[in-house]
């Protein structure tokens, strides 16, 4: 993906409106941490956060926008027991809904890497 800029901007009759690329990167990880299955994102090799010299904005999160047109890439860890092409589909359709309900900018594409299962533990026996 080519180099992040800044903000994306749009220019509104009464004046320019700027969004932040790192504010799509949170809409991006929100809207994936809500999908059932997904236990975590997970730290690409290049994302959002190491881009912007942050060490914790939406990890595992990168976008690109062009034209008004959004990338992302994003790195989740899925649940055990849960089907990974269903989760990742899910995924897909969140961050693509939640990003073009709050900017109002048009999503090309989402592209989802599975960067592994979690395994969560028993939860505490009560005592009775």
């Amino acid at each position: 993906m080519a180099e992040m800029k800044e903000y994306v901007t749009q220019i509104d009759e009464l004046g320019n409106i700027h969004i932040s690329e790192e504010v799509l990167g949170v809409i991006t990880a929100a809207a994936a941490l809500e999908v059932a299955g997904v236990s975590s994102l997970a730290s690409g090799s290049k994302d959002i956060g190491d881009l912007l010299g942050k060490k914790n904005v939406a990890r595992g999160v990168r976008v690109q926008v062009e034209d008004e047109q959004v990338r992302v890439e994003l790195t989740i860890l899925v649940k055990y027991g849960y089907t990974i092409m269903d989760v990742a589909r899910a995924v897909q359709d969140a961050v693509a809904t939640n990003i073009e309900s709050m900017s109002g900018l048009k999503v090309q594409a989402v592209d989802i890497n599975v960067g592994g299962v979690t395994f969560e533990k028993d939860p505490p026996k009560q005592e009775q």
